[in-house]
């Protein structure tokens, strides 16, 4: 089993940066894939990004956030540039099965963070 822990999280204004981290304990995370999603107030928990055989992101992320990976830490990270008041979510780490597929789903991922804030003001 591995437990991700996420932080990084906070208020910030449109347009900055964050960099979210997600360090894991237990079973390296080399061996899982690794994959972000984010819940805003009322909504379902969506997608964002994920890291195992490839990397892929949700059409609304893509070329602003960066998942990365590293492995010698047991962590993995979401560089989030150019941010929009949209954004505004609890953002999740989640882990699973390395797969030839991109699970998008969170049901698809076996072991959660507990989340951390990210608020973006207009």
């Amino acid at each position: 089993q591995v437990q991700p822990v996420e932080s990084g999280g906070g208020l910030v204004q449109a347009g900055a940066s964050l960099r979210l981290s997600c360090v894991a304990s237990g079973r390296t995370f080399n061996t899982y894939a690794v994959a972000w999603f984010r819940q805003a107030p009322g909504k379902e928990r969506k997608f964002v990004a994920h890291s195992g055989w490839n990397t892929y992101y949700e059409d609304s992320v893509k070329g602003r956030f960066t998942i990365s990976r590293d492995n010698a830490k047991n962590a993995a990270f979401l560089q989030m540039n150019s941010l929009k008041p949209e954004d505004t979510a609890v953002y999740y780490c989640a882990a699973g099965r390395l797969t030839t597929y991109i699970p998008t789903m969170p049901h698809e991922y076996d072991y959660w963070g507990q989340g951390t804030q990210v608020t973006v003001s207009s």
